[in-house]
């Protein structure tokens, strides 16, 4: 496929924050690899910060470090993770680097003097950087903006979409809408109203979405698909249902069941020549819920109240116990609560310890005591980052 027929998928979120659009991106993009096609992910984040290298992991989870060195967003993990292939800096954008390069070329005179606002200037940087990955020859782009469909954040993203939507013309992109259907105990139902609301909003922007994803703890039923299809403006089996599972590895199985990939091709108006092959992935999945053996490894660091501070940490421990048919668990230990008199009691029992990154001087006593334990009780003993330099 020639760089011009680059298609673009825009996923967006609507109801509330964390409903997972990163994991549903990155199996999207798992099947439709899986059927030969040349994809990439992209994230949009909405925040003034121009990376996530500054932030507190207890605000924003962990900061993902690409191969290029760029300092990204968490969900880059997940893409990786799932795709089997690295991302860049050009994956990340924040509403930070955004506004820095059109402020640096407006005081460099680059706009010859015009005013400059919202729209066009920053929404055209927006389109700019959505596009700039079609550079390598992409089949498919998957671009998720951060945040909620109505935030004021989001807006000029929003708006870049409408856009660029209107730009590319037809069969050249699609907009995913993520929504939540809350169950109602009391009633016993699943709600749609929610859901009404949040593509309403985004039909307010110019926007309709193409397939409804939608995040929920019970089965959709024929009559709540029906539902949201007459009132959310798509067809029914372009609504599809995200249900809790075991573990978000089975997300892409779980939607693939459903057709996902056909109804995103049919969309884009690609071919569907080759069958999907998740054999691997399949594999992969089979050693991980069917182990033969089971360690436990202690994870030593200062933010471990939030496990998202040390996402790909957890995440590189499950696929190396599957590669090897064994259950890794991990024992969470705050670095700041060791001493001497409490170590024997915190690593009781463990196979191995980690010493995880986090830099200021907090908790890094007890990140000292816990190499020293670990060296002289023969604990095989991993460090990375600061904790490498406190094992030397």
């Amino acid at each position: 496929m020639s760089k011009k027929n680059t298609k673009y998928i825009f996923v967006t979120g609507g109801v509330t924050s964390s409903l997972g659009k990163g994991i549903v991106s990155a199996s999207l993009g798992l099947l439709l690899k899986s059927r030969g096609f040349n994809v990439t992910i992209q994230k949009l984040d909405p925040y003034i910060n121009i990376d996530p290298g500054t932030l507190n992991p207890y605000e924003h989870g962990e900061c993902y470090v690409t191969e290029d060195g760029a300092e990204t967003d968490l969900d880059l993990g997940h893409y990786e993770r799932f795709l089997d292939s690295a991302t860049s800096q050009n994956n990340n954008v924040t509403t930070g680097k955004i506004y820095q390069t059109v402020i640096e070329k407006e005081r460099k005179g680059d706009f010859l003097g015009k005013t400059v606002q919202v729209i066009p200037h920053i929404t055209n940087e927006i389109k700019r950087r959505i596009k700039i990955l079609a550079k390598e020859n992409y089949d498919i782009i998957i671009t998720e903006i951060g945040g909620t469909v109505g935030d004021i954040e989001s807006l000029p993203y929003i708006e870049s979409v409408r856009q660029l939507r209107w730009e590319l013309g037809e069969n050249n992109s699609m907009v995913i809408h993520l929504t939540l259907l809350p169950y109602l105990a009391a009633s016993g139902e699943l709600k749609t109203k929610p859901s009404q609301h949040s593509v309403r909003q985004l039909m307010e922007s110019g926007i309709q979405a193409d397939v409804l994803v939608c995040r929920t703890e019970h089965k959709i039923t024929k009559e709540i698909k029906a539902k949201l299809a007459q009132f959310c403006n798509v067809p029914a089996e372009n609504v599809i249902e995200s249900i809790d599972v075991e573990t978000i590895y089975q997300v892409p199985l779980e939607l693939q069941k459903q057709k996902f990939d056909e109804v995103v091709l049919k969309e884009l108006a690609l071919p569907m020549n080759q069958e999907s092959d998740l054999k691997d992935w399949k594999n992969f999945l089979k050693k991980y819920k069917n182990p033969k053996k089971k360690v436990e490894i202690a994870l030593v660091g200062k933010y471990v109240s939030l496990q998202d501070s040390y996402k790909s940490i957890a995440e590189a421990f499950i696929h190396a116990g599957a590669s090897q048919d064994t259950e890794v668990k991990l024992r969470w230990v705050y670095s700041g609560d060791l001493t001497e008199e409490n170590l024997a009691e915190n690593f009781k029992g463990v196979d191995g310890m980690l010493i995880a990154p986090g830099f200021g001087d907090r908790g890094i006593e007890g990140k000292i005591l816990a190499a020293k334990f670990a060296r002289e009780n023969k604990i095989p003993l991993l460090g990375i980052c600061l904790g490498m330099q406190i094992m030397t």
